[in-house]
């Protein structure tokens, strides 16, 4: 396992949300973040059908264009009943001309169980895999999640993504009603994240 040993990281997401829990998560390491939209980087085309290889990808690429390491993350909602899915194409259900449009995404997840008369509760996780790449190509993957079910209709304006419809396992509040820090504490981002400090940052 190799130890991060810098103190700058570029965080390879064009996502403001993405990018705030990110930083907010590094922010006791006293890391200086920037993030791959702020260096005017380009979103490399995410061509594997896993986590894993999504997120070597955009690591890889923004540490070599950047020459400093770089921290990816993948990451995507899984649903039982729908064998999975969208899983690592969770992004792309949001896709239209116009940019992403996650309540759009939501009403085609919830459409397909009901057409399936899927059994409640609908179990769902969230996952996410982190990969750690330096300039010289080397990596180190961490992988986290947190199950869950999904509600309907949606609820909450605290989160993004998925967040107004699933409800995290012993909880009857939605990732988007519950308080910010306390959603992060818990969530498959931290997970993974608790793996890389122990990892890369201890």
């Amino acid at each position: 396992m190799r130890k991060f040993d810098g103190d700058k990281l570029v965080v390879a997401t064009h996502n403001a949300g993405k990018l705030r829990e990110i930083s907010a998560l590094l922010a006791p390491f006293g890391i200086a973040v920037t993030s791959a939209g702020e260096l005017g980087l380009k979103e490399p085309a995410e061509t594997e059908d896993s986590f894993a290889g999504n997120a070597r990808i955009k690591a890889h690429f923004a540490a070599k264009s950047s020459g400093l390491p770089a921290l990816s993350d993948d990451s995507g909602i899984m649903v039982d009943a729908l064998d999975g899915a969208p899983g690592v194409y969770t992004a792309d259900w949001a896709e239209t001309p116009n940019g992403r449009d996650f309540p759009m995404a939501m009403e085609k997840t919830w459409s397909l169980l009901e057409q399936k008369s899927a059994p409640h509760p609908r179990t769902a996780q969230f996952c996410c895999t982190l990969c750690l790449a330096w300039p010289d190509g080397h990596d180190e993957i961490f992988e986290g999640k947190v199950d869950g079910s999904l509600t309907w209709p949606m609820r909450g304006d605290k989160g993004f993504g998925y967040d107004p419809i699933f409800v995290p396992r012993g909880f009857d509040i939605t990732f988007a009603e519950m308080d910010p820090d306390k959603k992060h504490a818990m969530s498959h981002r931290a997970d993974a994240f608790a793996k890389l400090v122990r990892g890369a940052f201890a």
